[in-house]
């Protein structure tokens, strides 16, 4: 069974009937499970807090299931409406018998960087291939999209993570501490993790971001199980009316974003709070517009099926499901 951790407690609402199925129809409530409740993330947030769901008829509710692919089961099973996660985890379910579609993205970019103790910068003009070649890499755990994305760009640049280089794999909080101990000279981060190693005078800015390596990736859609748009293809649509103005919400007013940002994360430092937003708003790393491309799921395929997660191809129309935004746009051209 999968833990949660934030929110809300999935048996007390289950209890009170708020959990999907017939109920939840009832009373148009939907639950969404997050697997850690994060900035990037906040697109969605934003739609709740400013009642675009509200707006559409429907109440939705977040729930924080932080125990690998639990929020995944939670919708797999019927417990929650929605999760938040990479297309690829419908690839898994279909794989072993399961049908869940992606029906918005939320997260277009890989939210990864390289960064490299201070020393050990690449010489200008080095190539990537020479440059990466003998180095210690701290980085997530194995499975993990940080991890899967570094084994993906040295099979890229032809180096094999047995033997050209050293994945000292940690937690993602860790990576930090690894680079900073001299266990290794290169770190694959995110913020709040890049500013706080500038700050320390670790590592300068990072060398490589894979927003800009990589282009559009599917990194975090919205995806719900294939019965739920056979069967409440109208609650789907409200669901994806309300992700998509909460993404151009955060874009056209991101003073307004901070302020939701600051009451969603009232423990985070300012600091690492505008840190984290700032980076994210200059790699644009939310959707503008909700679609999911199929040149997204091209690169998120190969990032796991170059590191041996994902055992055979997965079509692009067998977990994606754009209807819903088509309809959206549809509206919006009227």
């Amino acid at each position: 069974m999968f833990a949660i951790t934030r929110r809300v407690a999935l048996a007390s609402l289950l209890a009170t009937g708020v959990a999907s199925g017939a109920l939840a129809q009832e009373k148009k409530t939907l639950l969404v499970a997050e697997p850690t409740h994060g900035i990037g993330y906040l697109p969605l947030y934003a739609a709740i807090a400013n009642g675009y769901f509200t707006e559409q008829g429907i109440d939705v509710k977040v729930i924080t299931v932080d125990s690998g692919s639990g929020h995944t089961t939670a919708v797999l099973t019927g417990q929650a409406f929605a999760f938040i996660g990479g297309p690829e985890h419908n690839a898994f379910a279909k794989l072993k018998g399961g049908e869940m579609r992606a029906v918005v993205n939320v997260v277009d970019r890989g939210n990864v960087y390289f960064v490299a103790r201070k020393g050990f910068e690449p010489k200008p003009g080095e190539k990537m291939a020479d440059y990466f070649k003998g180095k210690k890499i701290g980085v997530g755990q194995y499975s993990g999209t940080p991890n899967s994305i570094t084994r993906y760009l040295m099979k890229k640049y032809g180096l094999d993570v047995k033997s050209d280089v050293t994945l000292i794999e940690t937690s993602t909080a860790a990576v930090i501490a690894t680079v900073k101990s001299g266990a290794a000279e290169i770190g694959n981060v995110s913020e709040p993790l890049i500013a706080r190693g500038i700050k320390e005078g670790l590592w300068g800015e990072p060398f490589l971001s894979i927003p800009a390596e990589l282009g559009p990736y599917a990194y975090s859609t919205l995806n719900v199980r294939l019965d739920s748009i056979q069967k409440e293809p109208e609650n789907v649509q409200k669901f994806v009316n309300g992700v998509v103005k909460g993404l151009k919400f955060v874009y056209a007013n991101p003073a307004e974003a901070t302020k939701i940002a600051k009451k969603e994360f009232p423990t985070m430092s300012e600091e690492d709070l505008f840190a984290t937003l700032d980076r994210t708003f200059k790699d644009e790393l939310w959707s503008k517009d909700g679609s999911i491309s199929q040149a997204s799921w091209d690169t998120g395929s190969s990032v796991v099926r170059d590191a041996g997660i994902l055992k055979q191809d997965v079509k692009y129309d067998e977990i994606i499901d754009n209807s819903f935004l088509a309809a959206v746009k549809a509206q919006s051209a009227k």
